[in-house]
């Protein structure tokens, strides 16, 4: 039997089928039979119904036509009980030159030389007389009813006597024009893509939700909670922007968009530096950062005492004598859980009116990992999403009970979420071997992330020594994977996430970090750890939607 592509077609007329299947149970094993091949050229649309690929001897492309067929003055075929014209010498003859022209561009061909390309016209239920031949078909290339018996020994002779002084095509290189037309270049399956489509619906997804800031344009103290994946951040810079541009019942205002990590601060910079400058906040950073561009010292990030104590004092007292040029209409805060009580003074005092001045913040309390949690102490109005719409539903449901609310899933469907049993190992050891497996899986160095809950990775330590905080934080858009701890990462995500649990979880809000390093990822999670850790940290629920 021959090679067969496909090995079961699909034919439109009983015809094709016929002469197909006598092909089929006729030709040699070294032998290509193609059925319904089609291809598009700049000239027009071919479809070659059969092609017949014979190492040593030739290839004919074949046009059957089924029913009555003849000749008078040109082809005529009887279609529902009326007479048409059709050409099925000109189908056969320019397919061919479309296959032949087809397969000598591509790259797997060469520079090899031209092989001979034959065409023939089968009229499997249609006679002609044996003296029957026109100038463009010769008798020997139209094979009738009478000759179907030995259709694979007439198409031999056709295909020889059209080699028109080229060579013909070797066993190799008939399977090779074989793969070019029908195998095309072999492609693979790319995890990549399906992330790219997840992430265009949770995109509209959350432009749909932020018609939630239509409520707000009345109110000028609005909380928004919402868990990991209800797009929070993406409703703060909305917020920001439309505070900034103003239109409609208000005018433009001066609007300052905070949070307390580096990370997310970079992030919230690089979103609003791609938009129209009319509608940039005037400030967007850290609340330190905000309180240095008053003045504000500088501080041991690990110093409790300065940013609890003494930084907002001192930024409380700039604000009281900023000019009222200076100071903000509105002020946005995402991670809003990560302020400590002390730190809403000197926001409230950046306000031009501290009473009825704009505050509108974005929290989400299951995010608390820093003792230092407090609230503002004036009256907001809360909104609450209750939708996550960027971790997909696998990942959702690992970290579901985690949330601090009922949440509902938007985010598709993903791969499942592994948990990676350390078994007495390093767990850092077993992170990068995931890390390294997510790459063979086909994701990209820039969108895989290994984070920790206990002690840093080698390489975070190495990159922060050698960028400094804030450059490290840079380092998070390059084009590799990026290594960080969940502590600086509320408000970020990336596509794979390998959370590595490298504590025993005896330490305070040690849940916190399981719910904050999980929900980081958006199309693939791994944890890795010791189950019984992830049982005295999240619970029974979690510990079994991990497999455990």
């Amino acid at each position: 039997m021959p090679r067969l592509i496909p090995e079961s077609p699909t034919f439109t007329t009983d015809s094709e089928r016929t002469v197909w299947e006598r092909l089929r149970d006729s030709l040699g094993d070294d032998d290509v039979l193609i059925a319904n091949l089609r291809l598009t050229d700049e000239k027009k649309d071919h479809e070659a119904d059969l092609v017949v690929l014979m190492p040593d001897i030739g290839i004919v492309v074949v046009e059957v036509k089924g029913g009555s067929v003849w000749w008078d003055g040109g082809w005529r075929i009887m279609r529902r009980g009326r007479e048409a014209t059709i050409h099925p010498v000109d189908q056969a003859r320019d397919g061919k030159y479309a296959l032949r022209t087809y397969a000598e561009a591509d790259q797997r061909w060469g520079s090899r030389t031209r092989v001979a390309w034959a065409h023939a016209v089968v009229t499997p239920y249609s006679e002609f007389d044996h003296d029957f031949a026109l100038p463009d078909l010769p008798r020997w290339a139209l094979h009738d009813k009478g000759d179907q018996d030995h259709l694979v020994g007439r198409l031999r002779q056709n295909a020889q006597r059209m080699t028109h002084g080229q060579r013909v095509a070797t066993l190799d290189e008939v399977h090779e024009i074989a793969e070019i037309l029908t195998g095309r270049l072999p492609t693979t399956y790319d995890i990549r893509a399906e992330a790219e489509e997840r992430a265009g619906v949770a995109d509209r997804l959350t432009l749909e939700q932020a018609t939630i800031l239509k409520v707000t344009r009345l109110l000028n103290r609005v909380e928004v909670r919402g868990g990991a994946g209800s797009g929070k951040t993406v409703l703060a810079l909305q917020q920001a922007k439309e505070l900034t541009r103003g239109g409609q019942d208000r005018k433009p205002q001066r609007v300052a968009l905070l949070c307390y990590s580096i990370g997310l601060a970079e992030h919230l910079r690089r979103q609003v530096a791609t938009w129209d400058r009319r509608h940039r906040p005037a400030f967007v950073g850290t609340f330190h950062a905000f309180g240095q561009q008053w003045g504000a010292a500088e501080g041991d990030r690990t110093d409790s005492e300065f940013w609890e104590e003494r930084l907002p004092a001192e930024m409380a007292e700039l604000a009281a004598d900023l000019p009222d040029g200076s100071k903000y209409d509105a002020v946005v805060v995402d991670e809003a859980q990560d302020f400590a009580d002390s730190w809403w003074t000197p926001v409230l005092r950046a306000l031009r009116d501290e009473e009825e001045g704009g505050l509108f913040v974005y929290s989400d309390e299951n995010q608390r990992i820093f003792a230092r949690f407090g609230r503002p102490p004036v009256a907001l109005v809360p909104l609450v999403l209750d939708h996550n719409l960027r971790n997909t539903k696998q990942i959702h449901e690992s970290f579901g009970p985690l949330a601090p609310s009922r949440m509902y899933s938007h985010g598709g469907d993903g791969p499942s979420v592994r948990f990676v049993d350390v078994g007495g190992n390093d767990p850092l050891d077993v992170a990068d071997d995931e890390v390294d497996r997510l790459l063979d899986a086909g994701w990209d160095p820039c969108h895989v992330a290994l984070l920790t809950t206990g002690h840093r990775h080698p390489i975070q330590v190495e990159r922060t020594d050698f960028h400094d905080q804030d450059g490290y934080w840079r380092t998070y858009w390059d084009d590799d994977v990026f290594y960080g701890h969940v502590l600086g990462c509320k408000g970020l995500e990336r596509r794979a996430v390998v959370l590595c649990l490298n504590e025993d979880g005896a330490r305070d809000r040690a849940r916190e970090r399981l719910y904050v390093g999980m929900s980081r990822a958006t199309d693939e999670l791994v944890v890795v750890g010791d189950p019984e850790a992830v049982r005295r940290v999240a619970g029974d629920d979690v510990a079994r939607r991990l497999g455990l």
